[in-house]
């Protein structure tokens, strides 16, 4: 069996880590009040923030395209390793750039993540 697809979802699901570690790397972290210091910063941990809980929200669809893919989905396991890698990449790509702040940049790369979850959802039909 190849895991391609599963190591995707372990990546997938551990990006948003990635992202609240971006959000929190200064010495004035408030680990005994995260929320609100949090919700005093700007700048690229603002953006690092918002990118962990858009990410948090793209791995439940993800998540939920791979369970299907892999349970009903086509027999081809390339087809659902290439969609997995690319939605990974795309991912990668959105979170660099909402940190950076390219938002038109961030946008594309939101939008073709989301067409490989769609594309993997919609194989199962």
């Amino acid at each position: 069996m190849d895991l391609i697809s599963f190591w995707c979802l372990f990546v997938a699901g551990f990006l948003p880590i990635v992202c609240a570690g971006i959000s929190k790397t200064d010495k004035s972290y408030d680990n005994s009040n995260p929320r609100k210091w949090l919700g005093n910063q700007g700048g690229y941990r603002e953006r690092a923030n918002a990118a962990q809980l858009n990410s948090w929200e793209s791995f439940v669809w993800f998540s939920v395209s791979i369970i299907l893919t892999l349970i009903h989905g086509p027999s081809d396991t390339d087809f659902v390793n290439t969609f997995s890698v690319l939605f990974i990449f795309f991912r990668v790509l959105y979170i660099g750039f909402y940190v950076l702040n390219f938002s038109t940049l961030r946008t594309i790369a939101w939008l073709f993540g989301q067409a490989c979850v769609v594309t993997l959802f919609f194989s199962v039909v």
